[in-house]
């Protein structure tokens, strides 16, 4: 088993009267790493997968005192798939009001339905976190340093999901099932997806955007809809842990763009997937592209399991100076260059320090990925 970053944070959150909440896609472990900790606590649990029919039907009505003769004698109750019973927050609320010397722990592989249901009932009582695809960090618990680095053309291209990672051999088949529907089902089953295979032609056309500014009005005019209905997409896409964006950073200048963003994967095999294209670094045009996503991705896992509350941006000018990642902390910014093969001077970082007050500035190539993440 690769051991996730994760699960020493969720250890120290437990029993302080509050649920804790694993959101993340499919497949990226969340029901491991909770038996992981189960295994690890030895304290007596009850585990609900709430997929299955007689846990709906277990839960379909239930109060303080149904509650507790469910509980029974067990310390932690973890709800899996949480997503699929009606009015969880306030089921879970009932948990953790009335029997709050029981750990509850949720997990969900949709925030659609989740974080609706829960946001309002379990005000100031839950500790919300996601669990994404195996980060880089957590590949050192299969490999060592100089393994990790000769893998890095593997990941780039096959990604991070746990199940490839520990079947190699097996990657292409793995990501095809993956990037299929089962990937976003929960998204098709939602009320707002009127037209599944436009959502799988939206995926395709971002895939192929990776790197670059995306256009709302140009997807639909490709893709033939209107502004609206691409937008809604984009943000369920986003609620079902596939794409992120990133806004552009724009306080100072003139000619700063301001109104345009940037769409990446979370996981480039999830990206290759869709385009059909696992084709090594050497024959490909998009490797500058692939490692961008790469890097955006991992500094996302970074800095949620570091807990770095710190703003993400990409920043470009109108005169095409331009600065792939910029992190915003206590009135400082962090800029970072993505080049695969060769680093340089970069003369947007100069332009930049002269308008805002840089703490650090990189260019970071395949070969200084440990010190970036």
């Amino acid at each position: 088993m690769i051991k996730r970053e994760l699960l020493s944070i969720i250890r120290e959150r437990l029993f302080e009267g509050k649920a804790i909440i694993v959101l993340g896609a499919r497949q990226t472990g969340k029901t491991t790493l909770v038996k992981a900790l189960l295994d690890e606590l030895k304290l007596a649990s009850l585990f609900l997968n709430c997929d299955e029919p007689a846990v709906k039907m277990l839960l379909e009505d239930v109060s303080t005192m149904r509650w507790r003769q469910i509980i029974g004698e067990n310390k932690i109750l973890v709800l899996d798939e949480a997503q699929r019973i009606k009015n969880i927050g306030i089921k879970v609320k009932l948990v953790t009001d009335q029997i709050p010397d029981v750990q509850m722990i949720i997990t969900g592989s949709s925030s659609l339905e989740l974080a609706n249901e829960i946001s309002e009932p379990l005000t100031g009582r839950k500790w919300e976190y996601f669990l994404y695809p195996v980060s880089w960090n957590e590949l050192s618990g299969k490999y060592n340093m100089a393994e990790r680095m000769q893998e890095v053309e593997q990941r780039m291209i096959f990604g991070m999901y746990p199940d490839l990672i520990m079947k190699p051999g097996r990657e292409m088949d793995i990501l095809n099932n993956l990037a299929g529907s089962y990937l976003y089902k929960d998204l098709l089953a939602y009320k707002g997806i009127r037209r599944p295979d436009l959502l799988e032609q939206l995926l395709r056309a971002l895939a192929l955007q990776i790197g670059h500014e995306v256009s709302y009005n140009e997807l639909a005019n490709l893709l033939q809809v209107d502004k609206n209905t691409i937008m809604t997409y984009i943000g369920l896409l986003e609620k079902a842990f596939i794409i992120f964006r990133l806004s552009p950073l724009s306080r100072n200048l003139r000619n700063e763009i301001s109104s345009s963003r940037k769409i990446y994967f979370y996981d480039n095999g999830i990206r290759n997937a869709l385009i059909s294209n696992f084709n090594s670094l050497n024959s490909r045009t998009d490797t500058g592209a692939l490692w961008e996503n790469f890097m955006i991705s991992e500094r996302v896992k970074y800095n949620h399991y570091r807990r770095r509350f710190v703003n993400m941006y990409f920043w470009r000018t109108h005169d095409r100076k331009e600065i792939d990642l910029v992190e915003e902390s206590g009135g400082l910014f962090d800029i970072f260059e993505f080049k695969w093969n060769k680093s340089g001077k970069q003369k947007s970082f100069d332009f930049f320090r002269a308008n805002y007050p840089v703490n650090r500035a990189e260019i970071i190539t395949g070969k200084e990925i440990e010190k970036f993440i």
